[in-house]
């Protein structure tokens, strides 16, 4: 097939003949601010559940009204459109509040992770520019430590118990100390602000210019980036979504527990909510017990994840104990979904488990799996309505036709603007092609005939072993399959005589810690792959470290692996 034949191919969209039938190939998207979503809810439905929140419920109307005096309060002390304003906060309403305020003044967002230690607090905040936090007091003594280092015009400071509703208030101080502040002139109370008027001052938006987010990457795989996410990018990726789900799935009630600070939480758990103006059941972290309540109480249909929740959720000893029936669909996102996670969950839930893909350069959702319609194991699925995705050469400009493996690309209203105030890593993100700005995401992959994708790895993840290419989710899927395994990770761990050696870090069940030995593994995994394929070293360990949406980090463990190396 001629480049000139797979380009005319990709435009054709082979991969819409598999849609569920009602999602449309191409939708149109409104040239709105992102935070019109939350006006059109409130005029439409004013007094339905918009947020539900440790039982206080809070309608669209109500919402609406406060995000106005919140916009207000942030004008009058001096934020103005192109302001970058950092929010560190764990899912609540204080978070939906700020961030869709900020919007409407003209501002930007650039959320912070609640986890961070000070030196990730000051590199975020210089970097972005940013000059007004909002944070959680719990995190204020982290950020106290570099505070005369950023020189903040506005500290805005919240606290979880500012929207629990009067029982749960009161029983709060005896769960967390709250720390001592002494608020200075520039010092705010979040609860204070709301009491301005709702009088705000319109300012006008360009959503395809305009930048609505500045996020930075997870910085997995170097010094994080900012990524430059337009109101455009974030309402186009919402609607997206929303058609997705929208012919088969009311009421739609979503528990977002997804974090909001984390694209995938702000566009899949919140943005997407509003636009289907559906309601949201809010966790502000991961919790097993809460979630099965949550979903039981609040009769859930959807929530959005990654496959450690899953796996956490199909192993727990309280599935059993909960009704949860309510759900209907869950996409997995951030990593691979192993297939027997999937076919557990959708057993023990009757509800569907579909694998997703995306990225925080693309808002991020780029390619999501038939909800009802055909799927296929191992699959990312088709790309979502208005994408183009494609495989090219990863060192030309160079489209490859099916079931070719090469770099996955993407052109869309979901792409990011660029990386701010990074010129060459946009040159090398970005090439134009028949008349398309693609985006290079930086994972190796393949498209069958019919346009579904599978990420094959990720360039920095795949393994050289005497010369051969292994790839880590081959691996990790058939450890998965071991009765015993609850996570895994495999990596290569440099080597002189072999190039990298395959080693898998595995954490067994809870029932069988103790009676599984090392080798047990490295035999189950011998029987199913090629030889060169199966892992030479397997390490038993508690738990695996993730990233804050829970990704579990193989660079981590890359890195002590090194370390271990050089120190002999």
């Amino acid at each position: 097939m001629s480049s000139s034949n797979v380009l005319n191919f990709i435009l054709s969209k082979p991969w819409t003949k598999n849609y569920d039938e009602g999602v449309p190939s191409e939708i149109n998207i409104p040239e709105k601010p992102l935070y019109s979503s939350i006006d059109d809810a409130a005029n439409t439905y004013p007094e339905k559940t918009a947020i539900i929140f440790f039982d206080k419920k809070i309608t669209y109307k109500q919402l609406k009204e406060m995000i106005d005096r919140f916009a207000h309060a942030l004008q009058e002390h001096g934020v103005k459109k192109g302001d970058v304003v950092a929010i560190m906060l764990p899912n609540t309403p204080q978070f939906v509040i700020s961030y869709y305020a900020i919007l409407k003044i003209g501002g930007i967002v650039t959320p912070l992770n609640p986890l961070y230690k000070s030196a990730e607090i000051k590199r975020q905040l210089l970097d972005s520019g940013a000059e007004t936090i909002i944070l959680l007091d719990l995190l204020y003594p982290e950020f106290e430590i570099i505070k005369n280092e950023v020189k903040m015009k506005n500290i805005i400071v919240t606290s979880i118990k500012d929207f629990l509703p009067p029982l749960l208030k009161m029983l709060y101080p005896l769960k967390y100390k709250t720390p001592k502040i002494k608020y200075e002139p520039n010092m705010h109370k979040f609860m204070d602000l709301l009491k301005y008027s709702p009088e705000y001052k319109p300012v006008n938006i360009n959503p395809k210019e305009d930048l609505a987010a500045l996020m930075y990457t997870g910085g997995t795989t170097g010094i994080p980036k900012g990524a430059m996410l337009t109101h455009y990018n974030l309402l186009s990726n919402a609607v997206q979504i929303k058609y997705w789900f929208k012919p088969r799935i009311e009421p739609m009630v979503v528990l977002s527990v997804l974090p909001f600070f984390h694209i995938y939480g702000q566009t899949a758990a919140m943005n997407y909510v509003f636009v289907h103006m559906a309601t949201m059941v809010i966790l502000p972290r991961f919790d097993v017990k809460d979630m099965f309540k949550s979903i039981n109480k609040y009769r859930v249909t959807v929530f959005h994840g990654v496959p450690t929740l899953y796996i956490q959720i199909i192993n727990s000893p309280l599935v059993k104990k909960y009704k949860l029936d309510t759900i209907e669909a869950c996409i997995s996102g951030a990593a691979p979904l192993p297939i027997e996670v999937q076919k557990k969950f959708e057993e023990l839930t009757g509800g569907k488990l579909r694998e997703g893909y995306g990225l925080t350069e693309t808002s991020p959702v780029t390619h999501v799996n038939p909800i009802l319609g055909k799927f296929k194991v191992g699959s990312i699925g088709l790309p979502v309505p208005n994408t183009l995705a494609a495989i090219a050469d990863p060192d030309n400009n160079v489209l490859l036709p099916p079931d070719s493996i090469g770099e996955l690309v993407i052109s869309g209203p979901q792409v990011m603007k660029g990386y701010y105030n990074m010129p060459e890593e946009n040159t090398k993100a970005f090439f134009e092609l028949g008349g398309f700005r693609w985006f290079r995401t930086g994972d190796i992959a393949k498209m069958d005939e019919e346009g579904y994708f599978y990420i094959v790895e990720r360039k920095k993840d795949l393994i050289k072993y005497k010369g051969y290419s292994v790839y880590p989710r081959e691996v990790e899927e058939v450890l998965y399959k071991h009765p015993a395994v609850k996570e895994a990770a495999v990596i290569g761990v440099p080597d002189p005589e072999v190039g990298e050696q395959i080693k898998a870090f595995v954490v067994l069940k809870d029932e069988f810690k103790g009676k599984v030995k090392e080798e047990e593994i490295i035999e189950f995994v011998k029987t199913q792959i090629a030889p060169y394929k199966y892992p030479r070293i397997v390490e038993f360990r508690d738990s695996l470290p993730k990233s804050a949406v829970g990704k579990i980090l193989r660079k981590v463990l890359r890195d002590e692996e090194i370390k271990k190396i050089t120190k002999k």
